[in-house]
C-alpha cells in the first residue's frame, strides 16, 4: 500500500476548514483588458469564497523562455543550471463580476486570446451561459515586472549564450533568441537590437 494514499485527506469539509483563510494559488486562464485582469471560474468554490472573505489578491504570470543546462557553464557543477524568463506580479483587489455587459466583454476577451482563429459563437448578454460561469476581476493596485534574458551579460557573453541556445536546438530556441533581441542568419544568431523591457 502506498503511503501517499493513507495520508491523503478525503473529507472536503475538513480540507476547507483547515485551509480556510489561507491564500490559494491556482493556475488560471486570464485576459488583461482595459487595465484589468479577468478570469473565468465555476460559480462556486474556494476561489470565490476567498474573494468574498478577503478581496486582496496576488496574481502572477510568467513565461519560461529557455532552460539553460549547467553544462553551458561547467560540466562538473549542476548548480549552475538556470532559466531565462519574463514575469509580472500583481497585487490588487478581486471581485466577482455581476454586470452582464462586463461579463460578456471578459468572456469574449478570453476566447479571443486563447482561440484567436475564431470558430466559436461570441458570447452575448442574453445567453444563459453567463449564469453558468463566474468571472473574477482583479483591479491592480501594483504591478511589477522582472525578466532575465541575458541583459546582465556583456555583448560577447550574450552572443556566446545565444549560440549555445541555438546549438542545443530546443523547441523554444528561436522564440527565446527573438525575445533576447537576436535573429538567425545563415544558421547563426545575429544581434538585431537591444530589447527594451
Amino acid at each position: 500500500m502506498q503511503l501517499a494514499g493513507i495520508l491523503q485527506m478525503r473529507s472536503h469539509a475538513k480540507i476547507a476548514e483547515f485551509a480556510g483563510g489561507y491564500p490559494q494559488v491556482i493556475p488560471m486562464n486570464f485576459v488583461f483588458l482595459e487595465g484589468v485582469i479577468y478570469m473565468h471560474s465555476h460559480t462556486r468554490g474556494e476561489k470565490l469564497d476567498n474573494i468574498m472573505r478577503n478581496a486582496k489578491v496576488g496574481f502572477e504570470v510568467d513565461r519560461e523562455l529557455e532552460f539553460l543546462p549547467s553544462y553551458f557553464e561547467d560540466l562538473a557543477d549542476a548548480s549552475l543550471a538556470d532559466t531565462l524568463y519574463i514575469s509580472v506580479v500583481v497585487k490588487g483587489t478581486g471581485s466577482v463580476v455581476s454586470d452582464r455587459g462586463e461579463k460578456t466583454r471578459a468572456l469574449n476577451g478570453l476566447m479571443a486570446k486563447y482561440q484567436p482563429e475564431g470558430r466559436y459563437e461570441p458570447v452575448s448578454e442574453d445567453m444563459r451561459v453567463l449564469d453558468a460561469v463566474s468571472v473574477i476581476k482583479v483591479e491592480p493596485s501594483s504591478m511589477r515586472g522582472k525578466y532575465k534574458i541575458g541583459q546582465h551579460l556583456s555583448p560577447d557573453d550574450r552572443m556566446a549564450l545565444a549560440e549555445k541556445i541555438l546549438a542545443r536546438g530546443s523547441q523554444s530556441a528561436e522564440r527565446t533568441l527573438e525575445v533576447m533581441g537576436f535573429g538567425i542568419r545563415n544558421g547563426k544568431p545575429e544581434m538585431l537590437d537591444e530589447p527594451v523591457w
